[in-house]
């Protein structure tokens, strides 16, 4: 089972309703479900997180999704512009909340600062509810259980499509995570590589451990990241996939990256390991590294917005 990721307080996700610019434009992907967002903070640049309690279509869940767009998306001449949208994922249970909401993190100001040097594309960043509970669910559909797997993979993109810019192609769409949330990040990459095109995974487990799955071993296997890079890996039809870990000297894991990439980066999986010197298994620390290497690593393979002429 994983540490839990340390992070502080969280913010409440209360406040006034708020939009992210109005309706996308023609052109540009926008369908599916239409939801209320709240204000649950605001940034010193006046960009704002919002946060609406939203029901899947597909998985039949319920739960809450924290998004916020970057300075640039409300810019005139990104105005009929998609933007790139970037998943993110929290460590420990991710109920009721998703840490990744709390400015003081820095997850938004890296975003934005690696923009404005160029190092990083401006990302939509949409911050779901992991778990339906304080127990692990693996970002899967377990039997009996709610069907987390879908909530992430179909409907929280479904929910931004109908809310945001975004591009058509999965080469528009990342997932980021930290500790489980990375291995729930990891594995929805390597299951659906035909959506996404890149993760960041910060101090990962990459097997299934959840004692949800007691009972349903074919089905665990289905959702094992190994086996899934193992099959992904194989297949040089299947469309790329970057992997970018991250891990701190302070914590343990660095091995069992390595091992992974060794074994399945081939065909169409890339994967790289940037190491945090004196980070551990913290969201901080994580951030830290974003900022150095990894937001820069995963936008090189990432479309941008286009502006106006």
């Amino acid at each position: 089972m994983f540490p839990v990721v340390k992070y502080g307080d969280v913010l409440p996700d209360t406040g006034t309703p708020m939009s992210f610019g109005g309706r996308p434009t023609a052109g540009v992907r926008a369908d599916g479900p239409q939801a209320r967002f709240l204000t649950a903070d605001t940034l010193a640049d006046g960009t704002k997180i919002g946060v609406t309690t939203f029901r899947g279509k597909k998985s039949g869940f319920s739960g809450k999704v924290w998004a916020w767009a970057p300075p640039e998306y409300y810019e005139e001449r990104y105005r009929d512009s998609a933007f790139p949208v970037l998943i993110a994922l929290p460590g420990s249970y991710g109920y009721p909340l998703n840490y990744w909401m709390r400015p003081k993190l820095g997850l938004e100001s890296a975003v934005t600062d690696l923009a404005a040097l160029g190092r990083g594309k401006p990302f939509i960043l949409v911050m779901p509810q992991l778990n339906p509970e304080k127990r692990y669910h693996d970002g899967s559909d377990i039997p009996g259980r709610p069907k987390i797997g879908t909530w992430l993979a179909d409907d929280v993109p479904d929910l931004v499509r109908a809310t945001f810019r975004t591009f058509d192609t999965r080469d528009g769409w990342a997932f980021m995570g930290s500790s489980s949330g990375g291995f729930v990040a990891l594995k929805q990459v390597l299951q659906h590589p035909d959506r996404f095109r890149a993760v960041i995974a910060s101090g990962p487990d990459t097997r299934p451990d959840s004692p949800l799955w007691r009972g349903h071993e074919k089905e665990r296997r289905a959702n094992d990241p190994e086996r899934l890079a193992a099959h992904l890996s194989a297949r040089p039809d299947a469309p790329p996939v970057h992997l970018q870990f991250q891990i701190g000297t302070e914590e343990r894991g660095r091995a069992r990256l390595e091992q992974f990439i060794r074994r399945y980066a081939k065909g169409p999986i890339s994967a790289d390991l940037h190491v945090i010197q004196g980070g551990g298994h913290n969201a901080k620390s994580y951030v830290r590294g974003m900022r150095d290497a990894s937001l820069e690593a995963i936008s090189k393979v990432l479309r941008g917005p286009t502006p106006k002429d």
